[in-house]
């Protein structure tokens, strides 16, 4: 959707699951959803079930056990030297035969802090959503919990870097919760029960992200912004740099 922007057209492009451990998998078809797995290149593939990743001793299951739809953590050994190592992604089959993923996130990123275990690809989803509706270009964006807030419910707190802003912030907000809700049925569960009011999206400026990941050690190619956290230290850093004042939407 950027690249459309940017060009004002759309490109041919081929999806890629490129790493430093190994070329893990690949768009092998135009107009075919997911990657085909790269299973005979000296890789072995283990896949732990997200809601067990946590457990003392998980499941590891092989390409020949897995299921669609669920989400996994992705484990390899390689003829590299790679043995059970952990990669820290998560992915979900969209095909079985021939094996075929999305990647979906980081296992370690979520957002949970009232059971809902909000992931990566349900943000992301949310995120396309609002912006089709109401315009705006986000270059970043970072979600986490605001447990105590200093009046009213707890809810999520999506800290964004627009490029452009959209139409109308409240009217984003909304889509985005509702879209949010759409996607993860026990975060629809604690909106309704009023055990939390809708998303609030708090804009902050476009340089934010850069310089805490800076003030964080972070700043390079091979880190990446945490989509989402079950505390506040990211959002509350990237919060000193905003010069607006709060939104509080009920």
């Amino acid at each position: 959707e950027r690249f459309r922007q940017l060009l004002g057209f759309d490109i041919a492009r081929v999806e890629l699951y490129p790493a430093s451990e190994g070329f893990l998998a690949y768009q092998d078809a135009p107009g075919v959803e997911g990657m085909l797995l790269n299973v005979n290149d000296g890789i072995f593939f283990e896949f732990i079930p997200a809601d067990r990743y946590f457990d003392e001793a998980p499941p590891r299951l092989t390409v020949g056990e897995v299921e669609l739809g669920v989400q996994y953590a992705v484990v390899l050994s390689s003829n590299a030297g790679l043995w059970g190592y952990d990669m820290g992604d998560t992915v979900k089959f969209v095909s079985l035969a021939p094996p075929r993923v999305l990647v979906t996130g980081r296992i370690k990123h979520f957002t949970s802090a009232f059971g809902e275990h909000v992931i990566a690809e349900e943000v992301e989803g949310a995120a396309q959503e609002a912006v089709a509706a109401h315009g705006g270009v986000m270059t970043e964006f970072h979600v986490a919990p605001q447990v105590t807030p200093e009046e009213g419910m707890p809810y999520h707190e999506w800290v964004v870097a627009f490029e452009e802003m959209p139409e109308d912030v409240d009217a984003f907000a909304a889509t985005l919760d509702v879209a949010l809700q759409a996607r993860n049925p026990y975060y629809k569960d604690l909106i309704q029960g009023s055990v939390l009011r809708p998303a609030v999206v708090t804009p902050v400026p476009s340089d934010s992200f850069t310089e805490a990941m800076r003030r964080r050690g972070k700043l390079g190619g091979q880190n990446k912004v945490p989509r989402l956290a079950n505390d506040r230290t990211m959002a509350d850093l990237l919060l000193e740099f905003n010069t607006e004042p709060k939104r509080t939407r009920a």
